[in-house]
């Protein structure tokens, strides 16, 4: 007996694996051999990729592609309509068409109508703002946006911007959350890039 929740006018594709406590709502197509963990929540018109990998307790946002190359971890939020692509070189003719895989690691959010160009990786807990086009690598708990995004700052894991900085280590730039309290540790390496991209 099934262990998730499918609508009657979702399409789940023999050879899916869906995790248990998770809902698939109308008009969402899950392709065969995709995975998807449990307690997620697939929204409206959502349409997910052959051999897809999604992790546990993700939310996926009315109107979302999740296209084949595309990995998304534990606790992530895809917005509504935010947009992935798998190929860099698009053109209807062509026959030898490469996937270049993407990459949304555990805990990050990615708002509504926002577009993540193949090749990059979501670090963990970032946060990719509203109609975002993102073009590289965004590090971990990193707040970016606009057209190309841009590194704009440092979120906490409840999401909230981070604006107090209270220490460093040899590695790391720590910050305090105004919101929840929680202590969070910036790679040096990603705080330098913050201060490069708002220098100029």
């Amino acid at each position: 007996m099934e262990n998730f929740f499918a609508h009657p006018l979702a399409v789940v594709e023999e050879g899916a694996e869906i995790g248990e406590g998770t809902r698939i709502w109308h008009f969402a197509h899950v392709r065969k051999g995709a995975k998807i963990g449990k307690n997620c929540n697939i929204g409206k018109d959502v349409y997910i990729d052959v051999d897809v990998e999604i992790g546990n307790n993700v939310k996926i946002q009315n109107g979302v592609s999740v296209y084949h190359g595309v990995k998304v971890e534990d606790d992530v939020f895809l917005g509504p309509h935010m947009t992935f692509t798998n190929d860099l070189y698009p053109r209807a003719f062509n026959q030898d068409w490469e996937v270049v895989p993407t990459l949304v690691k555990k805990g990050a959010s990615i708002g509504a109508h926002a577009t993540i160009v193949c090749g990059v990786t979501i670090g963990e807990y970032a946060m990719v703002g509203a109609g975002a086009v993102v073009t590289k690598d965004v590090p971990p708990f990193g707040l970016v946006y606009g057209n190309p995004a841009r590194l704009k700052g440092f979120v906490c894991y409840c999401g909230r911007k981070l604006t107090e900085k209270v220490g460093e280590d040899d590695e790391h730039v720590v910050f305090k959350c105004s919101h929840c309290g929680r202590e969070v540790k910036i790679r040096k390496e990603d705080y330098e890039r913050y201060l490069k991209e708002n220098s100029l």
